[in-house]
């Protein structure tokens, strides 16, 4: 059974920082590729970050590049999404993600119906 558990939000006034990890177990971790992905209240869920399988390629939502960061840790089964300088538009719940099947181009990697597993989300709250 695959699970990914996400952990690290919370309230946070704007420009600080947090980081969130989500530990995966059940699947070949090192081989999936892994995105983070937001829902902000009201609005449809949306791309934020991703990595491929070695953690050498990532990708960025352009509302979030140069302040949020995606890394993996193989050895622990963990990706880890480090949000900076945070705004409150930053509100929302935030999923990770796991795709076992090989990516084929990079857009998949922001679709959110190309990946196979999902964590239960973690609240962050940005206030002004």
């Amino acid at each position: 059974q695959v699970q990914l558990v996400e952990s690290g939000g919370g309230l946070v006034q704007a420009g600080g920082s947090l980081r969130l990890s989500c530990a995966a177990s059940g699947l070949s971790f090192s081989t999936a590729a892994v995105g983070w992905f937001r829902q902000p209240p009201g609005k449809e869920r949306e791309f934020v970050a991703a990595s491929n399988w070695s953690g050498r390629s990532t990708y960025y939502a352009a509302s979030v590049e140069g302040r949020f960061t995606i890394s993996r840790d193989n050895a622990k089964n963990t990706v880890y999404l480090q949000m900076n300088t945070l705004k409150p538009e930053d509100t929302a719940v935030y999923y990770c993600a796991a795709r076992r099947r090989t990516v084929i181009n990079i857009r998949q990697y922001t679709i959110s119906d190309e990946y196979d597993y999902w964590g239960q989300g973690t609240q962050v709250t940005v206030s002004s």
